[in-house]
């Protein structure tokens, strides 16, 4: 067994397992998908750390126990087509692939939409297609879709996002956060007519994803 293989191992039993992630289907994939891959070689000791990792410049990888209880949240078949929104390296959009049906992962940095793509095809993944593109359109090319995973914190889920979710789809993101030391919240969202209802599944500090501010508002 070599490093890696024991260091995602022990992510899988000591920080997932305690900490309310159930789902065999998920466990199984979390232990065997090379999370070292999708970070540089000189980050790839600290791979399975359980802290977000920065892969680029404001770009980070999701810690691996918020994004696998985000994951589980949304109870994935493999008839489940998914936008996956801000894929950065491609780790949650190939996690979500090994879940899934289709998925369609926007990246709106050419190098990382390059990188996450090399990778996921590497790795055999080939329900996983990645898009360049600004990542609050999302990409309504392919909607509507089931599932709609958003890789970071933001302030609000544009109405062009809400439209390209499928009736009673649903949506996991982590909600608000973006001032440090604030906590945003991790939320469960469902197509409902033309609105989302949310669901607050628990406290997350996760980075923010660009592009999702909330426009200043003027003041009299």
């Amino acid at each position: 067994m070599s490093e890696f293989d024991t260091a995602r191992q022990n992510m899988v039993d000591g920080q997932l397992r305690p900490t309310k992630v159930t789902d065999s289907r998920l466990l199984d994939v979390m232990s065997t998908l090379p999370r070292e891959m999708f970070v540089d070689k000189s980050r790839q000791g600290i791979a399975y750390i359980d802290e977000d990792i920065e892969v680029s410049e404001g770009r980070h990888l999701m810690e691996p126990v918020v994004l696998a209880r985000l994951v589980q949240s949304l109870e994935l078949t493999e008839a489940d087509s998914v936008l996956v929104i801000g894929s950065a390296t491609g780790y949650d959009a190939a996690l979500i692939g090994r879940l899934a049906g289709p998925v369609v992962a926007v990246e709106s940095s050419s190098a990382l939409a390059e990188q996450s793509s090399m990778v996921i095809n590497h790795l055999g993944i080939d329900n996983v297609a990645v898009v360049e593109g600004p990542l609050a359109r999302g990409f309504a090319e392919q909607a509507p879709y089931d599932v709609i995973f958003i890789c970071g914190a933001i302030d609000e889920v544009p109405d062009d996002i809400v439209r390209q979710l499928a009736p009673n789809g649903r949506m996991v993101a982590v909600i608000g956060g973006q001032e440090d030391g604030i906590l945003g919240r991790a939320n469960l969202m469902t197509r409902s007519g033309d609105g989302l209802s949310l669901r607050p599944l628990f406290d997350a500090g996760t980075p923010a994803l660009p592009g999702f501010a909330k426009e200043a508002a003027f003041v009299f």
